[in-house]
């Protein structure tokens, strides 16, 4: 008896030092709304996942920069001496001097195709004989066209990078919210459960009262000689069993907190983890209504975004089989050429126009601007169209790609089914367990007010004799646990009504959550 004492007051002292450190810490009333806020607005999963769109956008924006033209410029300038090797360049050493420079605009079209316009000039000078213009400027103004025919013909072909740089961006998207919707749900789950630990505590906590106030009563029963010192033992041992249910109810409260805490990521709002959570939220009643089968798995071909990115990914790896189809074809190109040049310098003069034997006696300045002025006119007009045929020997050895395109796309849509087959999975059984977690609610609930009713029954019984401390002890634990048991079922209703609404792909927009701007 002295050891059930003493263990019953170190239980006793324990409760009261656990107690009394949470008393301590400042509380931080929350309800189910707030804590949901907060984790997407602080918890690192989702703050990781938030990167993703942007890299996505990014990725999309160098897709796009292959459609922008793109210039070009070069710079060129040469010296070459070499003897004379010949009777018609003279006697001597021979010099030659050749400046170039250039600019050039091309684009890539998105039908395959690329498109380019030049402008070269050059400035040549030498000291050969039988010139007729030196130094000499040289200008051709250029416009190219390049367009494949069969092999990369087409905006399909051309545009893929961009194509599937949209895709990733909306999977990107897709991703972000499929984060979202389980962290939603997780901290739902979290938020119940640390209610029930609250919840439980304080049933723990009358429990312990009851058997406290009958122990009491039978220890004044027993002072007057009106109840048999062994009689006692039963509450004794029922308080101290009382007491340590108690203190790890205390323990389930610390650890459901924890977990919270973790989920919201308070430490960045600076301070929130020396704060005491406080849940205010209560599970509601089970609703009359029955969730719509049908309806929950409507929404969920078109809300979860899990399908949302196989059915992108489908589309991805169709456009992937398309170019892989369209890489068997021959390569058929046809480039078009148009270029005008002008020619300017200083144009010399021979005596008697003899350019073989006579003497240079004068010249005709030329300006380098004269060749460009030509060039721009269209004085001289030269044009080129040409086609050329390729025919790789893979066309006829191997089709290795669009083999692999194939099954990876037959791959993909396997996927989808068997995800979709999941997801109706998911709803039904939800959709069950609301039913019956309602049905559990109403039937715990009517077990708890027979329990109290029980209970009251043996206390009046025992006031008269009729009853023991043993009957109404048991009568105690039974109430405790109905209690417990209603509140659980009352908090899995709850969950299994939220584990619909995650499935379905709808608790977001239930609480008007945006992804983006």
């Amino acid at each position: 008896m002295i050891r059930k004492t003493t263990i019953a007051a170190v239980l006793a002292v324990l409760i009261f030092a656990s107690t009394a450190a949470s008393q301590e810490r400042p509380a931080m009333n929350l309800t189910l709304e707030e804590a949901i806020a907060k984790a997407l607005k602080n918890n690192l999963n989702v703050a990781v996942e938030m990167f993703t769109p942007e890299l996505a956008g990014h990725s999309l924006d160098r897709a796009r920069e292959a459609f922008l033209p793109s210039l070009k410029m070069t710079y060129g300038n040469n010296r070459n001496e070499n003897p004379s090797y010949w009777w018609l360049s003279g006697s001597g050493t021979n010099i030659d001097r050749m400046a170039n420079y250039a600019v050039s605009v091309v684009e890539a079209i998105p039908t395959g195709g690329s498109f380019s316009l030049s402008l070269q000039n050059y400035r040549s000078e030498t000291n050969q004989a039988f010139q007729l213009i030196n130094p000499r400027y040289g200008s051709t103004l250029q416009m190219d066209f390049t367009q494949p025919l069969l092999k990369n013909f087409g905006p399909k072909v051309a545009r893929r990078q961009i194509t599937q740089a949209q895709a990733g961006v909306e999977i990107a998207d897709s991703q972000l919210r499929n984060t979202m919707i389980e962290t939603v749900y997780l901290v739902q789950e979290g938020y119940w459960n640390l209610v029930f630990a609250v919840e439980s505590f304080k049933v723990k906590e009358k429990s312990l009262q009851l058997g406290k106030d009958l122990l009491a009563k039978n220890r004044k029963e027993v002072e007057f000689g009106q109840l048999a010192p062994l009689e006692i033992l039963n509450a004794e041992a029922a308080v101290a069993q009382r007491e340590a249910d108690l203190i790890q109810a205390e323990f389930l409260i610390t650890r459901s907190e924890e977990v919270l805490k973790s989920m919201l990521n308070l430490a960045v709002e600076g301070g929130g983890q020396k704060f005491r959570l406080v849940p205010t939220d209560r599970p509601a009643a089970a609703a009359e209504a029955k969730p719509s089968l049908d309806s929950a798995l409507a929404a969920a071909r078109e809300k979860r975004p899990d399908l949302a990115i196989l059915r992108k990914t489908i589309e991805t790896k169709e456009l992937a089989m398309a170019v892989a189809r369209n890489q068997m074809l021959p390569g058929l190109d046809l480039t078009l050429s148009y270029w005008s040049p002008g020619i300017s310098g200083d144009r010399l003069l021979y005596d008697g126009n003899d350019f073989f034997g006579g003497t240079v006696i004068g010249k005709v300045p030329g300006q380098a601007s004269d060749a460009l002025r030509d060039a721009f006119k269209m004085l001289y007009s030269n044009w080129n169209v040409g086609l050329t045929l390729t025919v790789p020997l893979s066309t006829f050895m191997t089709r290795a790609e669009l083999t692999y395109a194939r099954a990876d796309l037959s791959q993909s849509q396997v996927r989808l089914q068997a995800s979709e087959q999941q997801a109706e999975l998911e709803i039904s059984d939800a959709v069950r367990s609301i039913e019956a977690n309602a049905k559990r609610a109403e039937a715990y609930k009517l077990a708890r007010e027979l329990a109290e009713k029980s209970l009251e029954a043996e206390v009046k019984k025992l006031a008269v004799g009729l009853s023991t401390n043993y009957f109404v002890l048991d009568y105690q634990e039974k109430l405790a646990n109905a209690q417990s048991l209603e509140l659980k079922s009352k908090i899995d209703y709850v969950l299994s009504v939220e584990r619909l609404e995650k499935a379905a792909g709808i608790n977001l927009e239930k609480r008007s959550f945006k992804i983006g701007g």
